[in-house]
């Protein structure tokens, strides 16, 4: 087998930076199939990038602490091929422009999290895996 084979087939990587709980066990429903880590604020995203390597980022903006902007910016800073989607309730214009400014995939209201595969799906095989 090459290995190109073998890294499309490794299960999808989720980290979920969220401080509620209760929603990222939300976000969970909605992801395609894939092995799902939690962080709980922005504070910890860089070590737990570190030590899980995800394939996705579902950052959330409105945290305790460390806001998902600013983790996204360090995330990014620290791992520039980082895949964030940034999920939050905040729907105004100006937050989805900061997320995207920060290179991130996408951003999905929480009330559509419908919308979060068909952002997946398309790119799963590009893995920053190599």
């Amino acid at each position: 087998m090459n290995s190109t084979a073998n890294i499309a087939r490794h299960p999808t990587k989720y980290l979920i930076v969220d401080d509620h709980a209760a929603f990222r066990r939300t976000i969970r429903a909605f992801l395609p199939a894939g092995v799902v880590v939690e962080c709980a604020d922005g504070d910890a995203v860089l070590d737990c990038y570190a030590a899980e390597q995800p394939d996705w980022v579902l950052m959330d903006i409105e945290m305790c602490g460390v806001d998902g902007l600013k983790a996204t910016r360090l995330l990014k800073e620290h791992y520039p091929a980082a895949r964030v989607i940034v999920v939050s309730n905040h729907h105004e214009e100006e937050f989805r422009s900061a997320a995207l400014e920060l290179g991130t995939y996408g951003f999905v209201h929480k009330e559509h999290l419908e919308e979060l595969s068909p952002l997946i799906i398309p790119n799963t095989h590009e893995s920053h895996h190599e």
